[in-house]
């Protein structure tokens, strides 16, 4: 995969799916071999060829290892850029904790976790992780209980850090950056969008921002805004009216209190 970023054009981050982990890994190793001095004759490039590993490499022989970080860590990546992909691996990693590998046992997990949170589950409705299949729903309530959660843990300001800032990182960067509300909201935004073939335009199915305000006299308080169905007539319309008004109805929240 090719990008082609001009010159002087403002940072741009795209992310790629790693389609083969065990190649992918394999040419990290090399290139970190490489640059710490070491010679490798492999090239960085070939194919993870197990089978051509002398016996002395048999499985169990590990040459590497590799410690993940925090788990906090992804769910800032997750949760700052929308990566659709790793919110759907959460899912699985909770399947993974109930002793399977079928991502879909992780929904009892999360089940479980939502009625100990205080989570109305009646209030959600789920059939992936990242909240693109046409089932899932969720009520601002049901958002707002799990907001009121994690806002009474030891990881509150933790999690608060993984959201998106109102104009100034994530999802929320470049939005509302003249409003009084830059850098008091801390949200995860959501957008249900679609090209309308028949009248040319583009079709919002919904746009929402969810998170915590910290109000001028230093409180912090949880919030939900949003609009659904409705019509724009492009992408570009629909970033500078659609997103930009929800960014600012959050501003607008934070400075009366919430």
């Amino acid at each position: 995969m090719v990008w082609t970023i001009a010159a002087d054009a403002a940072p741009v981050l795209r992310v790629s799916p790693v389609v083969d982990p065990a190649a992918f890994g394999r040419t990290a190793l090399i290139e970190a071999l490489t640059r710490a001095g070491v010679m490798v004759t492999a090239d960085p490039g070939g194919a993870n060829d197990e089978d051509g590993l002398p016996a002395a490499y048999a499985p169990g022989s590990d040459v590497a290892s590799y410690v993940s970080p925090p788990f906090s860590q992804y769910a800032r990546l997750v949760l700052k850029v929308s990566h659709n992909l790793g919110a759907n691996l959460g899912l699985c990693l909770m399947a993974v904790t109930a002793g399977s590998t079928d991502c879909a046992a992780g929904f009892p997990v999360l089940r479980a976790f939502l009625e100990a949170a205080g989570v109305d589950s009646e209030q959600v409705q789920l059939a992936d992780g990242r909240g693109g299949d046409p089932v899932d729903r969720a009520t601002p309530a049901a958002a707002n209980q799990l907001l009121r959660y994690w806002l009474h843990t030891p990881d509150a300001e933790a999690f608060r850090d993984t959201l998106p800032v109102l104009g100034e990182d994530g999802t929320l960067d470049g939005f509302c950056t003249g409003c009084a509300g830059v850098g008091k909201v801390f949200a995860k935004t959501g957008t249900v969008a679609g090209f309308d073939a028949l009248n040319e335009r583009l079709a919002v199915g919904a746009e929402t921002v969810a998170g915590y305000l910290v109000t001028p006299s230093g409180e912090i308080r949880t919030f939900f805004a949003g609009v659904n169905n409705l019509a724009v007539a492009d992408l570009d319309a629909f970033i500078s009216q659609v997103i930009e008004d929800v960014a600012e109805a959050s501003s607008i929240l934070q400075q009366q209190g919430g």
